[in-house]
């Protein structure tokens, strides 16, 4: 084949340290717009950006060349550079580790809805109870002992 054909899209998932709730309503949906901003400076494509006071959903597309472990480091550092300087917030960090979760692109609009629809969908289902389901449904193996 002459060419490269790619469709990888990933679901990202992580939190504040502790879940603590660091992120009010308009300071996170400026920090959701400059998660995006930092996935198109690294040519990557920002589906969606969502979360609460407490966690992050990015619904990503990336290139071949793209490291997730790269993406997200760069993702979680320079926003949390941003969150000291623009937001003030001198203690905030975010908890080391995150989810990645791929899925097909015709899943494209349902991940995309469910990460805008992040303060509904918490309404009725906690951070844990999300995360140990994606890792879960994402067949990932884990211990409950060491996600909190």
């Amino acid at each position: 084949m002459p060419s490269t054909h790619l469709s990888l899209h990933y679901h990202f998932v992580f939190s504040t340290k502790n879940r603590e709730p660091w992120l009010a309503p308009t300071a996170r949906k400026r920090v959701h717009e400059y998660i995006g901003g930092i996935m198109r400076n690294r040519s990557g494509i920002a589906h969606a950006v969502g979360g609460t006071g407490d966690h992050i959903h990015i619904a990503a597309g990336l290139r071949a060349t793209h490291c997730v472990a790269d993406v997200m480091r760069e993702i979680k550092s320079e926003s949390s550079r941003w969150i000291h300087e623009e937001l003030r917030l001198a203690g905030f960090a975010w908890q080391e580790g995150y989810g990645a979760f791929t899925f097909a692109a015709p899943d494209l609009e349902a991940v995309r809805a469910y990460v805008l629809n992040q303060e509904e969908h918490h309404r009725v289902k906690t951070f844990r109870e999300e995360y140990v389901a994606m890792l879960q449904r994402g067949m990932v193996e884990h211990d409950e002992r060491y996600l909190w």
